[in-house]
């Protein structure tokens, strides 16, 4: 392998590990922990069908080697499962020697069936006759039928039948239905008592009821996960409607990348599945013990009593906007607003934005990009609004957002039927930028108002996930994103953006002038200093001239979350170099980037937000923007966020020259960076 950077899978599997290990923490209440577990299986299941599924594509097309290393796709599947399989144990691990035990001390029970009494193992039956059984559909596996298709992510029984009256045994499938609780709560005289059986096993126990008359041999339970990085449908087509609708048939038919099925296995019925599904031992999970990764965030979200869930965090509004009265624009056309999530209220800010240009009778036009909206969008009902009163509305709507499609269709659909003008972006490229503009007639003239984020339009997610939302009238900057949105729902070729990085513009071309740029003041005895914080840093050429400042004297401190495949701190190459990755309560989704352009005061150097990693997709395959901050208050507070991200140790983890992540040591009176953080926006607002 290429020693010049790590791995991007190898590196992603070490982010997960540190949100698994976040399960360890007993400092965390405990239902927290529950939830980083089933965090981590999510994040596990969403590798496996990205990130295999495109191993396995290079396979079939004869690649020979991944991206820019020296590595086969074989090898790199190998290292894959090896370092999967190591997790998944110490996952099962602590899940049965600790977690379910603690889980117990706090009157959550989670119960195999022969844990059940007599009288529970009737009720649990009752129940299973009354809303279980009537959904049911076993399927037969036999000559005379089709093997059944089993559905992405989908868990089932198999089943071994004996006809008493033939030689011959038969099998079954039943998938269990994601449309039911996934566990069964028992009844129990103190409601603070959770007495649960999966809902599984409340199947399985009762299976004689599917096939009256047959013997029951035995059963084994198994679950798939099918490709999410299908062959891609040729853009050059009429309608991308079309095109993504049929990436999502091929994806739904993909072929499947991993059978996890209980241990021991029906080896017949694990037979039949391998040569059917046409897998290979490499695609093969034993899961040892009971199978109940996959449905622990039921688990986390249980109402338990006591301090077994973090505290409830109610988002700030920042000062500026407090007066409810006012209408935001007004606000903006005087000032600049920089608002930090999940600290500072989306709903206050993004919302309220939005709100208040469409009720705004000066307002003539919006436009905005979506990306990632969510389920019952509050933003979508006030765009079809706008839309209905007379507005200029243009929405582009990213159609190839992964595993939001059948979202983003629906609602570019019912966007259109309003009388929203929909795009679907520029052919080749994902519309990954959160921007929104408003056109408002200031007395004789129209004056532009601009939104800026780091994250999506999405309510959800905004309560979760770190991010920033800059709001502006700076006729600098929304003059140029007009272009920008020029540029995603026309033909513009413009490419002296001012302001703007605007990827694949000059985006890049501008991050590796910054870069150089350090390194020439370093080498002028200047100061020299970078610091960005992303989720995710893969790019060659940007790694290459960081490792280049570096030797020249510049120090760079990067805060990666995800995977990170550049290597800091070896001897004449990257000794300039610290990386680090925060895991907590909240997901660090903002991208801040600085650099001190010789300045020794750091609000005096150069400071981006927007929507782009340093990755290679970011910068080349998709439409990003990150804005300058030149508001000096508002630049103090962006040093303030990434001292104290640097700061940290209770939360943060440093990689070394290895490849590994050491948690910082701390004391037990030591406050978290997220903790900071909430009481820092609580006593300033």
């Amino acid at each position: 392998m290429d020693n010049s950077f790590f791995n991007r899978d190898l590196s992603w599997l070490k982010f997960n590990e540190r949100v698994l290990k976040q399960a360890y923490d007993e400092s965390l209440p405990l239902l927290e922990r529950v939830r980083f577990l089933a965090i981590f299986n999510s994040n596990l299941d969403e590798f496996i069908m990205k990130r295999v599924g495109y191993l396995n594509r290079l396979i079939v097309r004869g690649v020979n080697r991944v991206g820019d290393q020296d590595i086969t796709p074989h090898a790199l599947l190998t290292d894959i499962r090896n370092e999967v399989l190591k997790l998944s144990k110490l996952r099962d691990d602590y899940l049965y020697s600790v977690i379910l035990p603690q889980l117990k001390g706090i009157g959550v029970h989670l119960l195999d069936w022969k844990d059940l009494s007599d009288k529970e193992k009737k009720d649990t039956t009752t129940y299973f006759e009354e809303n279980v059984f009537p959904v049911l559909t076993p399927l037969a596996i036999d000559p005379a039928h089709p093997f059944p298709f089993l559905s992405n992510l989908s868990f089932s029984i198999s089943v071994k039948l004996k006809d008493p009256n033939k030689s011959d045994s038969l099998f079954a499938r039943i998938k269990i239905p994601n449309i039911l609780p996934q566990w069964y709560r028992l009844q129990t005289d103190d409601p603070n008592i959770f007495r649960l059986v999966t809902l599984h096993q409340v199947i399985q126990h009762n299976i004689t009821e599917l096939f009256p008359n047959m013997e029951v041999e035995s059963v084994m339970s198994f679950r798939v996960a099918r490709n999410a990085d299908i062959k891609q449908v040729s853009d050059d087509v009429e309608d991308l409607l079309d095109v993504v609708e049929e990436e999502l048939r091929q994806r739904r038919l993909a072929e499947i990348v991993r059978l996890e099925y209980s241990n021991p296995p029906m080896k017949s019925m694990l037979s039949l599945l391998k040569r059917e599904l046409e897998l290979e031992e490499g695609d093969l999970y034993a899961v040892d013990g009971p199978f109940i990764h996959h449905i622990l965030s039921e688990i986390a979200n249980l109402p338990v009593s006591g301090n077994h869930h973090f505290k409830t965090w109610v988002p700030t509004i920042p000062a500026v906007l407090k007066d409810e009265s006012s209408n935001m624009l007004d606000t903006i056309k005087h000032k600049d607003i920089l608002v930090h999530h999940p600290y500072e209220s989306f709903s206050a800010s993004v919302e309220r934005f939005l709100n208040d240009a469409v009720h705004d009778p000066l307002v003539f036009g919006i436009k905005i990009t979506l990306y990632r909206s969510g389920d019952n969008s509050p933003l979508i009902p006030l765009l079809i609004q706008a839309a209905e009163s007379g507005k200029q509305v243009v929405c582009v709507v990213e159609l190839k957002a992964r595993f939001d499609e059948a979202r983003n269709i629906y609602w570019g659909e019912m966007l259109e039927s309003a009388g929203v003008h929909v795009v679907y972006g520029i052919v080749g490229l994902k519309t990954h930028a959160k921007s929104t503009l408003v056109i408002r007639r200031d007395k004789e003239k129209f004056r532009l108002y601009a939104h800026i984020g780091t994250g999506n339009y999405n309510a959800a997610t905004a309560k979760i996930y770190t991010d920033f939302s800059y709001f502006t009238a700076d006729k600098k900057i929304t003059s140029e994103l007009l272009q920008v949105f020029n540029y995603l729902t026309g033909l513009s070729l413009k490419r002296d953006y001012k302001k703007f990085l605007v990827s694949p513009v000059n985006m890049k071309e501008q991050f590796l002038k910054l870069i150089r740029n350090e390194a020439k003041n370093a080498k002028d005895k200047k100061h020299a200093h970078i610091v960005a914080k992303m989720n995710s840093l893969q790019d060659p050429e940007i790694m290459d001239e960081l490792y280049k400042a570096s030797q020249a004297g510049v120090k760079i401190d990067l805060m990666v979350r995800g995977f990170c495949c550049i290597k800091p701190k070896i001897k004449g190459i990257s000794d300039n170099i610290r990386i680090s990755s925060t895991v907590g309560r909240f997901l660090e989704h903002s991208r801040v980037f600085y650099f001190a352009n010789g300045n020794e005061i750091p609000h005096e150097g150069e400071f981006y937000i927007g929507s782009a990693d340093w990755m290679y997709r970011n910068l080349n395959k998709r439409v990003e923007i990150c804005v300058p901050v030149k508001d000096e208050e508002h630049k103090k507070h962006l040093w303030y966020v990434l001292s104290s991200n640097l700061k940290d140790k209770v939360l943060t983890w440093d990689l070394d020259t290895s490849g590994e992540y050491k948690k910082r040591a701390y004391k037990s009176a030591d406050l978290g960076l997220h903790e900071v953080f909430m009481q820092h926006y609580k006593n300033k607002n």
